[in-house]
């Protein structure tokens, strides 16, 4: 059973994270309700927290009939069925979609994204993107592998994996064939970092690396030293280490899975001179179980500093893991103002 003062804390926020681990009693109503619950705060002295409705059934209080806590269970097996829709390569409106797991479409697609962080379009979107990269590795023909993806055709393709897959598919399915990446090594205080770029934006931002990393991941593609617009990234990836709360808005051409690129999210939201814990991270892209995923997608961000995930640190508050050294970690927390 969770911690009664972290459950309180939650209801205070109305903390839709903590919907299904636990239900608020309310002695002087009789109800039980999540701790999201629109309704007014009850006094702290008239509340017992249990770990679900039928504990608080078995005492006597009855669901709430505002917030429906009993639907909870009912919400999280409709968003696992839409996930297993959307797996599939037929495309489904959001309207099909919601019918099928028995939700009015306005409902499902806020019950959705507030399960899995992302609406269900954007969901569907990665999965597709997933199924072509996939299938452009497995097929001779371009042409082959996007239908195999489950697209409609070449169009639908070119135009929604735009800015994903940060190259043409041909050049990814090649090894970067007919892609042109620009790099430079750059002094910072913390080492020497090296930055690489397509003409949409940083792909890449590490320590300790040089240019055979890029070989390794595209041995097909044009890898070439820093022309002038890559020069003017450098210098702004180098600010952002240097001067942290005057982070420049630099653009980036990353691309994950669709929880991937919810945590990458999150992680852009983390103020200067703030942390988060994995945990929070998990919680705030609508997954609070998924803890050890969230660390995973943190460590697979290809792009440090600008995507924070140095910010991420274990609940307890030490720092955790980071790619780079802990060291460097330190030293970036200590110069964004956070305390050791």
């Amino acid at each position: 059973m969770i911690d009664p003062e972290t459950a309180w804390a939650a209801v205070l926020r109305r903390d839709r994270s903590f919907d299904g681990r636990f239900v608020t009693g309310v002695l002087t109503t009789g109800i039980y309700c999540r701790p999201s619950c629109a309704a007014r705060h009850p006094s702290r002295a008239n509340v017992r927290f249990f770990a679900g409705g039928p504990a608080a059934a078995a005492t006597g209080l009855r669901a709430c009939k505002r917030c429906l806590p009993d639907d909870v269970a009912r919400d999280q097996v409709a968003v696992t069925k839409a996930l297993e829709l959307l797996g599939n390569e037929e495309p489904l409106s959001l309207e099909q979609l919601a019918g099928a797991v028995g939700y009015a479409p306005h409902h499902f697609h806020r019950l959705f994204k507030r399960a899995t962080g992302v609406t269900p379009a954007a969901y569907a979107r990665a999965q597709r993107t997933k199924r072509a990269e996939v299938a452009l590795d497995e097929n001779d023909r371009v042409t082959d592998a996007i239908y195999d993806a489950g697209y409609s055709g070449p169009s639908r393709f070119y135009a929604e994996t735009k800015g994903r897959l940060g190259m043409t598919p041909s050049a990814w399915k090649n090894g970067g064939a007919g892609a042109v990446i620009r790099w430079a090594l750059v002094p910072t205080s913390l080492g020497e970092m090296l930055v690489a770029a397509t003409e949409k934006g940083i792909c890449r931002l590490s320590f300790d690396e040089d240019s055979s990393a890029l070989a390794d991941r595209f041995p097909k593609a044009e890898i070439l030293p820093a022309d002038a617009a890559m020069e003017a990234l450098a210098k702004g990836a180098v600010a952002a280490v240097e001067y942290p709360d005057r982070m420049p808005d630099l653009p980036l051409d990353v691309a994950g899975t669709a929880f991937q690129e919810a945590v990458w999210q999150e992680l852009r939201r983390i103020p200067a001179g703030e942390t988060r814990s994995y945990a929070d991270i998990a919680a705030a892209v609508g997954k609070p179980k998924a803890v050890r995923a969230a660390g995973s997608a943190n460590g697979a961000n290809n792009v440090a500093v600008l995507i924070p995930c140095h910010r991420v640190v274990r609940t307890d508050g030490t720092l955790g893991g980071y790619a780079y050294g802990l060291e460097r970690k330190a030293k970036l927390l200590e110069r964004e103002g956070v305390e050791g």
